[in-house]
C-alpha cells in the first residue's frame, strides 16, 4: 500500500547527500516519468529496480567487504606472507578510506561504523575466549584470538541501517522512545556476555522488543510515494539477510562454529535470534543519531 507524507514534496532526493550520485539525479528523474508515462507495469518495473539499485548502494560496504571474503577464500595464494586475515584487516581500512575520499559514505556513517566497530570487537573477544566460534588461520593484526577485520564485518550492520535511513526517507508512527531502545539494548549486549554465567534473558529481551517495536510503522519512499510495514517485519528481515551473509562468511572459512570444524554446515536457525538482537543495537545507535521522525500520513 502507498501512503503520501504531509509536508513531503519539498524534500530533495536523498542521492544528494552523496556527491558521487548526484550528478545523476535529473537523468533518473526523466527515466522514472517515462516509466511512469508507459502505464502500470512499466511504473511497477521503474520501482522495482530503483528499490534494488538503492538496497544495493545501501549494502555497499558490507557488500565489498563479503566480496573479499569469497574472492580470498577461493584465490588467495596458500603460504603468502601476509596471511589473509592481515590482507582482510588493510583491504577494509582501505575500503573505508576510499569511500570517505570520494564521498560513497558520510562522516556521519563512519560515526556510525566506528562506534559498532568497537562494539562488535569487545563481544568478539569475549566469545572466542570462551568457545562460541574461532578464527582458524593464523594472523598478526588481532587482539587475542580475534582478527581485527571483523569488526567490520558489524560495523557493515550500521553502515547499511544508516545509508537506508536516507536512502528511503524513514518516518515513523508510534516510534518507541529512544531512550527506551537504548535501555533494551544495554540489556541485550550485557546479555551476550551473561548468559553464559547466568540464565539465558532472550525470551524475555524478544517480549520486550515486540512491545517496544511491534506498535511502530515505518514508512520508506522508493520513488514518489511512502509504502510501509511494521518496523518489526523490516528489522526481522534485515536479520534474516545477516543471516544468509553469515551463512557465506562461514562457507568461506573466514570464521567456524564448533559444528563446523570437520566441515561447513548450515549456521543454526536459531543464530537468527542473536542477530535480530545483535541488530536492534546497530538501529538503536542510528536512531539516536537520526532522531527518528514521526509525522502524519494522508490516506
Amino acid at each position: 500500500m502507498q501512503r503520501k507524507v504531509s509536508g513531503d514534496g519539498a524534500r530533495q532526493s536523498a542521492a544528494r547527500v552523496w556527491p558521487p550520485l548526484a550528478r545523476f539525479i535529473d537523468w533518473e528523474a526523466k527515466l522514472g516519468e517515462a516509466a511512469e508515462a508507459r502505464g502500470r507495469v512499466a511504473h511497477f518495473a521503474y520501482e522495482f529496480v530503483r528499490f534494488g539499485v538503492k538496497q544495493a548502494w545501501a549494502c555497499l560496504f558490507g557488500a565489498l567487504l563479503l566480496g573479499l571474503l569469497i574472492a580470498t577464500h577461493f584465490f588467495y595464494p596458500k603460504g603468502a606472507t601476509l596471511a589473509r586475515y592481515d590482507f582482510l584487516v588493510i583491504a577494509a581500512v582501505l575500503i573505508q578510506v576510499v569511500m570517505l575520499v570520494f564521498k560513497l559514505e558520510t562522516i556521519e556513517e563512519a560515526k556510525v561504523i566506528l562506534v559498532f566497530h568497537v562494539v562488535g570487537t569487545v563481544m568478539e573477544i569475549f566469545k572466542t575466549s570462551v568457545g562460541s566460534w574461532i578464527y582458524p588461520e593464523a594472523s598478526l593484526l588481532r587482539v587475542g584470538g580475534v582478527p581485527l577485520f571483523t569488526g567490520f564485518m558489524y560495523a557493515a550492520i550500521g553502515s547499511y541501517i544508516a545509508r537506508c535511513w536516507r536512502l528511503f526517507d524513514f518516518r515513523f508512527t508510534r516510534h518507541p522512545p529512544v531512550w527506551a531502545l537504548g535501555i533494551l539494548s544495554a540489556a541485550i549486549y550485557a546479555n551476550f556476555f551473561a548468559h553464559h554465567y547466568v540464565w539465558d534473558f532472550r525470551p524475555l529481551l524478544f517480549a520486550a522488543a515486540v512491545i517496544l517495536i511491534g506498535p511502530c510503522t515505518i514508512y520508506y519512499k522508493i520513488w514518489k510515494t511512502h509504502r510501509h510495514m511494521p518496523l518489526l517485519l523490516g528489522l526481522f528481515l534485515v536479520a534474516l539477510f545477516i543471516w544468509f551473509a553469515e551463512n557465506i562468511g562461514t562457507f568461506t572459512a573466514a570464521w567456524a562454529y564448533p559444528n563446523q570444524r570437520h566441515g561447513w554446515v548450515l549456521v543454526s536457525v536459531g543464530k537468527l535470534g542473536s542477530w535480530f538482537l545483535l541488530m536492534l543495537i546497530s538501529y538503536t545507535l542510528v536512531a539516536a543519531l537520526n532522531r527518528p521522525c514521526a509525522v502524519k500520513i494522508e490516506e
